[in-house]
């Protein structure tokens, strides 16, 4: 779907207060999390305005953005798992 919000806590808001936790208190996390949704924002902004570059260029961005999410998301889930020990 063209101009879809991939926002993380959008995907996961039931670890709405384990993102908030990383996001404050690791950094790696953080920057994580910040160039993510800075390959979200840039997606959208080029589906918006027609996608101005071929296809497998706007296809490395999306796969750069999944491997992103999945990384987070796994140290998203190892948090939230140390956390309710």
């Amino acid at each position: 779907m063209l101009n879809e919000n991939h926002a993380f806590i959008l995907d996961f808001p039931e670890l709405k207060l384990d993102i908030v936790q990383l996001n404050h208190d690791d950094p790696t996390f953080k920057a994580d999390l910040q160039q993510y949704h800075q390959l979200d924002y840039d997606i959208r902004q080029l589906e918006i305005s027609g996608s101005p570059i071929d296809d497998e260029n706007m296809h490395i961005l999306k796969v750069k953005r999944m491997a992103l999410k999945d990384s987070l998301h796994k140290q998203l889930t190892k948090h939230h798992e140390q956390a309710n020990q």
